[in-house]
C-alpha cells in the first residue's frame, strides 16, 4: 500500500513537471558576472547579465565572502547602481582584499548559480573621464604660437592627498580627418602642442588611468579654429617620436610601450 502512495506521489510529480516545461516554464539560466569597477579606490559596483527567467518571476541575489573568511554576506545596495547591480560603500569597501562573489538566480522551477568572481578594489579601478578640458591658441610674442591644453582631475578622485595618482593621454585630429593622434602626458595636466595646420578646426579629447587600472572613457570633445592668418603657418612640421603610455591588458598585465612618429612637440609651459 505505502508503495502504491509512493508511486502515485511521484507519478504527480513528474506530471506537474512535464506541464510546466510544456508551459516554457523551466528553472532559470545561469547568470554572469561581467564587470566590477571603482571609480576612485574607495567604493565600486559589481553588473552581471541574468540568464533566461525560465518563463517565470526570477529572483537575483549577489552574495560574497572575503578570502580567508567562511561569513557570507548578501549585496548591501541593489539600487544605488541600477538593474542587475550591487554597489558596494565605503563601509563596505576594504583594500587588498579579495572579495569572492556569486550571483544567484531563483524561481519556482528551481535554481542557478553564477561562476564566482574574485575581486580586488586596488586593481579595477576605471576613472570617470578628466573634466574642464580647455583650449586655447597663444601667441608669445618671442616664442613660437603654440595651442595650450588644460583640464582637471575627475571630481570623485583623491589626487592631492596620493591616494590614486593618474596619467593622461590626449588625442586630436582636425575634425574631418579619420585617424585620432594620440600622445602620452603623463601625471600633467596641461600639453602644449606646435605645428598645427592654420584655417583647420581640432577636436581634442583626453582620458586618464591610474597605476593598477585601466583608461577611464575619453572626456566629451572640445574643438578649436586655428586662425587662418596665425604665425602657424611659418612654421615647420617638426617630426619627433612621441610616447605612447603602455596599455592595461584585460588581466591587469602591461603591454610594451610603442613609440610612433607624429607631427607634434610636447612640453610643459
Amino acid at each position: 500500500m505505502k508503495d502504491n502512495v509512493a508511486s502515485t506521489v511521484v507519478l504527480m510529480l513528474l506530471l506537474f513537471l512535464n506541464i510546466r516545461l510544456l508551459n516554457g516554464e523551466s528553472p532559470p539560466g545561469k547568470p554572469t558576472i561581467f564587470k566590477c569597477r571603482s571609480p576612485e579606490k574607495e567604493t565600486f559596483t559589481c553588473w552581471w547579465r541574468p540568464g533566461t527567467d525560465g518563463g517565470l518571476p526570477t529572483n537575483y541575489t549577489l552574495t560574497y565572502h572575503k578570502e580567508g573568511e567562511t561569513i557570507t554576506h548578501e549585496c548591501p545596495d541593489y539600487k544605488t547602481s541600477g538593474p542587475n547591480s550591487c554597489y558596494f560603500s565605503k563601509k563596505h569597501t576594504s583594500i587588498w582584499t579579495i572579495y569572492i562573489m556569486t550571483v544567484n538566480a531563483t524561481n519556482k522551477m528551481g535554481s542557478n548559480i553564477s561562476d564566482p568572481r574574485y575581486v580586488d578594489v586596488t586593481y579595477i579601478v576605471e576613472p570617470d573621464p578628466p573634466e574642464n578640458l580647455t583650449l586655447e591658441v597663444k601667441q608669445p610674442e618671442d616664442r613660437k604660437p603654440y595651442l595650450w591644453i588644460k583640464w582637471f582631475p575627475p571630481t570623485l578622485v583623491d589626487v592631492r592627498s596620493g591616494w590614486l595618482t593618474l596619467q593622461y593621454e590626449i588625442r586630436l585630429k582636425p575634425e574631418k580627418a579619420a585617424e585620432w593622434e594620440t600622445h602620452f602626458a603623463g601625471q600633467q595636466t596641461q600639453f602644449k602642442i606646435l605645428s598645427l595646420y592654420p584655417g583647420q578646426k581640432y577636436l581634442v579629447q583626453v582620458h586618464c588611468k591610474p597605476d593598477h587600472g585601466f583608461w577611464s572613457n575619453w572626456s566629451q570633445e572640445s574643438s578649436i579654429q586655428i586662425p587662418s592668418d596665425s604665425p602657424l603657418s611659418g612654421t615647420s612640421h617638426h617630426r619627433l617620436k612621441s610616447y605612447s603610455p603602455r596599455k592595461i591588458s584585460g588581466h591587469g598585465r602591461p603591454q610594451p610601450a610603442v613609440f610612433t612618429k607624429a607631427k607634434l612637440i610636447m612640453a610643459q609651459e
